[in-house]
């Protein structure tokens, strides 16, 4: 099926790769920057949540579009491109927890948090309780509540994006949602 060009094979494939290669790249782009490109206020949202610090949740999303935008050929259209982002947040996410285990910490001052807008910061005055309580449960049991809590997922996909059984996912759902029941019943009591 190889056609002769000169004296050297050439595979269907490859006889169109030069112009075809840099139109399809850019077509890949435009896909990337439609499918993907809004879906980065929430992932930031949740690698907030995730790493409590506005620097280097920053850094989670920078690391996760771009291994997201070196892997987009390899995605799959009309599926589930949010389930995809944050599989690959989380998956960037583990691995800076495996390196912060041999780095410095970095600290976040308390005027370098996300900023909020205007209308909304009622809104956010009256969730710190919330807020207080959800930072403050275990990484596993925080993740799988804000995944499916805040950002809506499914079971399956939770599963999927930290790669445990389902099982698993509903016991840390359950038990995360215990502890923050108890924690903010603790702070009503204390106020």
């Amino acid at each position: 099926m190889a056609q002769v060009t000169g004296s050297l094979p050439v595979s269907p494939a490859r006889e169109h790769a030069g112009p075809r290669t840099a139109a399809s790249r850019h077509g890949l782009q435009e896909r990337f920057e439609a499918e993907a490109l809004p879906h980065i206020r929430s992932l930031y949202g949740t690698a907030y949540r995730m790493t409590r610090n506005a620097h280097d949740a920053e850094d989670l999303v920078q690391e996760t579009m771009l291994r997201a935008y070196r892997a987009f050929d390899g995605y799959t259209p009309d599926t589930n491109i949010r389930a995809w982002l944050y599989t690959i947040l989380h998956r960037v996410r583990t691995d800076a927890y495996r390196r912060s285990a041999r780095s410095p910490h970095t600290v976040e001052l308390p005027e370098q948090g996300p900023a909020v807008p205007a209308p909304q910061e009622a809104l956010a005055r009256g969730q710190e309780d919330i807020e207080r309580a959800l930072a403050g449960l275990p990484e596993v049991f925080r993740n799988a509540v804000v995944l499916r809590d805040v950002q809506d997922f499914t079971y399956d996909e939770i599963a999927k994006m930290l790669q445990v059984p389902i099982g698993t996912v509903m016991s840390r759902i359950h038990r995360g949602r215990a502890l923050l029941r108890q924690a903010l019943s603790s702070s009503r009591r204390a106020s």
